[in-house]
């Protein structure tokens, strides 16, 4: 927690607002911060490599002995992940060559960044960065007797996905390369779970999906269920895209502000200045 924000003054003074992100989270509360913001800093899930490298190792080879056709990359970090089996395995250059030959299908822009730190870029990018975008985008293509490599990411098997392509004729090859390991302390979850309840939180921003279930899973194992229901009731949610925003609905409640279409920790931050400068009625940033 700052008051450092507070004193500062800002579209975001005076507001108190929890940050479940992990990995980039000193840069996105001090994006809240530079803006008079008091944050909560509450990181709840952290991405780790596989315990057995096995399955991503498997995958890599397939790619390099069988080519695929192609591939189709759901996260940016499930890239870099497989980047990081490819160099354990020597084969790094072989690796960025094999995916240079495939049509690259992404489902949005944190996949097309990471493609293009090992020199590569995408064939097609889906309309929209979710689930059902990607279908769409393969929906317009003839994947008939073509090997597709799909790659997810931890507790989402994506059975819709690789359906679709079975249903569009191609051969899916799905691989998760990499794990969610909880981060923040169940203490600390806790609390910010009651704060939500008793009106103390003014916003939860999230970032990613199993952010939202990491919240829910340890407002049910704890005996506060009925607090994460009244939390998420009154406080004012904040999701970085459509995908985190699905979340936030399935377990209950309603995405208050959200950016429009770049989907990335600053254009979240605007959105929920604007949100408040503007008021309840405007069209986030």
């Amino acid at each position: 927690m700052t008051e450092q924000g507070a004193e500062r003054g800002g579209d975001l003074a005076g507001k108190r607002i929890l940050v479940p992100e992990s990995r980039d989270l000193d840069l996105f509360a001090g994006m809240m911060e530079q803006h008079g913001a008091e944050t909560i800093r509450c990181p709840l899930v952290k991405i780790l490599d596989l315990d057995d490298p096995a399955p991503a190792r498997e995958w890599l080879e397939r790619l390099l002995t069988e080519g695929f056709d192609d591939i189709v990359l759901l996260t940016g970090e499930g890239l870099r992940r497989l980047m990081t089996v490819a160099r354990a395995m020597e084969r790094e250059a072989d690796v960025v060559a094999a995916i240079g030959r495939a049509r690259v299908f992404v489902r949005g822009p944190k996949p097309v960044k990471a493609l293009r730190e090992i020199g590569c870029t995408p064939y097609k990018s889906a309309p929209a960065p979710t689930t059902d975008g990607v279908i769409a985008m393969l929906g317009e293509e003839d994947l008939t007797g073509r090997r597709v490599g799909i790659q997810l990411y931890p507790d989402n098997p994506n059975d819709p996905l690789l359906e679709a392509v079975r249903a569009g004729g191609g051969i899916p090859v799905a691989v998760t390369p990499y794990r969610y390991a909880n981060d923040s302390e169940t203490g600390a979850v806790q609390t910010a779970i009651r704060d939500m309840a008793d009106g103390r939180i003014d916003f939860v921003a999230f970032t990613a999906s199993p952010q939202v279930r990491r919240l829910h899973e340890v407002a049910e194992a704890c005996g506060l269920g009925d607090a994460f229901r009244q939390g998420f009731a009154r406080t004012r949610i904040a999701a970085v895209g459509p995908v985190v925003a699905e979340a936030v609905e399935a377990a209950g409640g309603t995405v208050a502000v959200s950016p429009e279409s770049t989907f990335h920790m600053k254009p979240l931050v605007n959105a929920i200045r604007r949100l408040l400068t503007e008021g309840e009625g405007s069209k986030p940033a």
